[in-house]
């Protein structure tokens, strides 16, 4: 049954949106957190585009907004109901539709919140993209949820325990993807490296990796972030023999004291990481290391602080990810005692920072009037003139051209660093 109501129509799906919100053919996508809520945002958005709505840029009022939440941090909660609010402001009378981490486990405190119309779980919405919509590299989804409950984290709590997509499925993804004209695909999941331990038979990642590698068109692989204790033997010596996997990887550290750690339940001890460090650089002598840290959980000394320096010091990472603690209700640690004040975590992110910015330099020294392959993304935001894009070992390259370079990939020589990029020059 319907109930008609002048140009709407009045009625439910299974996501339980009310079928009005489909004839108002305007809509606008805002996505908070990590890759993997980009790539469910993809796919929500195919949903919306299949209805006929039309996506609209920033500064134009739309009908309908999404909102795709992250509740990681305190922080991320405040700007999800921050875009709620700019919603209201571009279009009073839109409809406001909230998914996300965050709509997935505080749906009643939402709910009490003036301007949201409906309140939707992601697992309504096919996991499933054909588009990458406003990127040069696609990302592809093949893991969600977690197992690792580590004590400062409410993402087990909101995404589940480990799900891996079928092999078949991820493939079938990735070729229309190609097809598409991306030309790398960054592999992405909530606990990557536990790809297949759910699934009952022997796969792996290594398996999705060695399928990928046999489509035609495809340059480049990239992992996203992966635990320590899933980059296995099998991977590295995968990855130094490939000539598609880039040489760079996101391993969090989150601490440098093993004290902290164990408080965190992290499942590696200081020297565990740095031999994995080192045991990658031998293997790999060009891949970069990129990082996360996590700055001023619960009984944190200045000697533990001083340790994680002296650690990210030890393994000159690419780039270090430096986030405050943010106690979360329903996790171990929101129970702990010992609570670092604010203004200490905020000086300890800065000097984190000024270190890790100085090993950045270090790193991207070692390869200037080197040549290297650059696939590019877009012109540059920073310097105009300029187009951008990434090495395999994710160096940022700025290069000056006439010519549209957008998604090519570029042989180009590294002729001198900055803080945020390195310039390059071409022949071609």
């Amino acid at each position: 049954m319907s109930e008609k109501t002048g140009r709407f129509i009045k009625s439910t799906d299974k996501t339980g949106l009310t079928k009005d919100i489909y004839y108002m053919k305007t809509i606008k996508f805002y996505t908070l957190g990590c890759k993997v809520n980009q790539y469910d945002t993809q796919s929500i958005r195919e949903r919306f585009i299949q209805r006929g709505f039309k996506e609209l840029s920033d500064g134009k009022p739309a009908n309908v907004y999404v909102i795709n939440t992250c509740t990681v941090t305190h922080k991320a909660d405040s700007e999800s109901v921050g875009f709620i609010r700019k919603a209201k402001r571009e279009n009073p009378k839109s409809k406001v539709i909230i998914t996300g981490c965050l709509a997935e486990k505080d749906s009643v405190s939402l709910s009490k919140i003036k301007g949201i119309d409906a309140i939707i779980s992601k697992r309504f919405f096919p996991e499933s993209i054909s588009d990458f919509c406003g990127h040069t590299r696609a990302f592809l989804k093949i893991q969600d949820g977690c197992n690792n409950f580590c004590s400062y984290c409410k993402v087990p709590l909101v995404r589940g325990r480990s799900r891996s997509r079928p092999l078949a499925d991820i493939i079938r993804e990735a070729n229309c993807l190609v097809k598409k004209g991306f030309k790398e695909l960054v592999l992405t999941g909530i606990n990557l490296g536990s790809y297949g331990k759910d699934l009952g038979q022997e796969i792996s990642l290594v398996d999705v990796i060695d399928a990928l590698e046999g489509i035609e068109g495809l340059l480049r692989i990239r992992l996203s972030s992966i635990e320590a204790g899933d980059v296995s033997d099998e991977l590295i010596s995968r990855i130094s023999k490939s000539s598609k996997i880039c040489r760079h990887l996101h391993i969090p550290i989150q601490s440098g004291d093993n004290r902290i750690l164990k408080k965190m339940n992290r499942k590696y001890r200081r020297n565990d990481y740095l031999k994995l460090i080192r045991k990658l650089k031998r293997r790999i002598p060009k891949i970069a290391i990129t990082t996360d840290c996590l700055i001023g959980f619960p009984g944190e000394t200045e000697k533990n602080f001083a340790n994680t320096i002296d650690l990210v010091r030890k393994i000159i990472p690419l780039k270090v990810h430096i986030f405050p603690y943010s106690e979360r209700p329903g996790t171990l640690a929101s129970n702990l005692k010992g609570k670092v004040n604010a203004l200490t975590i905020k000086q300890r992110m800065s000097r984190l920072k000024d270190v890790s910015c100085g090993l950045a330099l270090k790193f991207k020294q070692r390869f200037i009037n080197e040549r290297m392959d650059v696939l590019i993304e877009a012109r540059s935001k920073d310097a105009p003139g300029l187009w951008e894009g990434y090495t395999d070992n994710y160096i940022k390259v700025n290069i000056r051209s006439k010519r549209n370079l957008k998604n090519k990939l570029i042989s180009c020589v590294l002729n001198s660093y900055g803080t945020f990029s390195v310039r390059a020059i071409t022949s071609n």
